[in-house]
């Protein structure tokens, strides 16, 4: 019986109930630590924060969230399980490494020169924190994240998808991505050319365009869409998101979407403050798709049970590893 690690328990798919796919408590771009300026981050304060969130959540109904922060992007499993002891909600956390344009990459590809290895090495290291944990907290990965940057692939970024696919076939748990809403089919190509079931990927972001063919493309071959960036204004306006999904979902594609807002709720250095998640109208309440985009799903057309199946049903097949029915000829 398929069993998935969140920070401090094992669940079965079927208790991961109402689930948001991409949330982060805490997040530090590489380099925050070498701010001089920046203060400390106050830990009562994040947990604080983040244990206020969840509850939020939890009186929405929600019982379960993921947090695929990178491990180069100040993830913090330790916080993760205290906000999930403090709430009793699931977290799941990730194995994985941003982007060549944007992750912390001088290392890497510094050993990729020396050694030649870097993939195997990395996918080493996915398999160390998903099967005996997080340095020496214990604390396992319930999946890969996989990223990727801007067309065209990038030679590191080519590494970090050859790493994923090794590591969730050593393993069997599944790969969530990170793209810039391109690449995803490439992702996808790449990854079940190495074996990996399609049904085993979320392609994240797939919601940053309006690309109904690039939308169909990754659902007919199998794969899960994230469209999980509602909120986030700044990028791509909410009505656009609402009208690509309403029509996967209209294309008979809504078995394979997964929604969440990719929010961040606490920053890690001086990169961004409060006042400027206002000022560019960047959401930062997981409660965002429940409170204003759900009314507009259903006003255009969708149903409460077709929202009802992203929330709960389809994350729970995802993570049950099981096969997504035919469509557009494929599976």
């Amino acid at each position: 019986m398929t069993q998935i690690s969140t920070v401090d328990k094992l669940i079965k798919p079927e208790e991961l109930g109402k689930t948001l796919m991409h949330e982060h408590l805490q997040t530090g771009m590489p380099g925050w630590t070498t701010d001089p300026i920046a203060p400390a981050p106050d830990k009562r304060e994040v947990v604080a924060k983040c244990v206020d969130r969840i509850a939020e959540m939890q009186a929405s109904g929600f019982t379960t969230m993921i947090d695929p922060c990178p491990n180069d992007l100040g993830r913090d499993v330790e916080l993760m399980a205290d906000v999930s002891a403090r709430t009793g909600f699931n977290i799941i956390c990730a194995t994985g490494l941003y982007t060549g344009e944007l992750g912390a990459t001088a290392y890497w590809r510094l050993r990729e020169q020396m050694n030649s290895d870097a993939a195997q090495y990395i996918a080493e290291g996915y398999i160390k924190e998903i099967t005996q944990g997080v340095g020496e907290t214990g604390i396992k990965a319930g999946m890969i994240k996989l990223s990727t940057g801007n067309a065209p692939l990038s030679d590191y970024d080519a590494i970090l998808i050859e790493a994923a696919g090794h590591a969730s076939l050593a393993t069997g748990v599944p790969i969530i991505t990170h793209t810039e809403a391109v690449l995803g089919d490439v992702q996808q190509e790449r990854l079940t050319a190495m074996g990996v079931p399609a049904h085993r990927i979320v392609v994240g972001h797939s919601c940053g365009c309006d690309d109904f063919e690039y939308h169909m493309k990754i659902a007919t071959g199998g794969s899960y869409l994230g469209f999980d960036r509602f909120g986030l204004d700044m990028v791509v306006p909410d009505a656009t998101r609402v009208a690509s999904l309403a029509k996967v979902i209209g294309a008979g594609a809504g078995d394979r979407v997964v929604v969440s807002h990719d929010t961040v709720w606490c920053w890690l250095g001086s990169f961004i403050s409060e006042e400027m998640h206002e000022q560019l109208g960047i959401n930062t309440n997981p409660l965002h798709f429940t409170n204003v985009i759900m009314p507009q799903l259903l006003e255009a057309g969708v149903t409460q049970a077709q929202i009802d199946a992203m929330l709960v049903d389809n994350p729970r097949r995802y993570f049950a590893g099981e096969a997504l029915s035919t469509l557009g000829g494929q599976t």
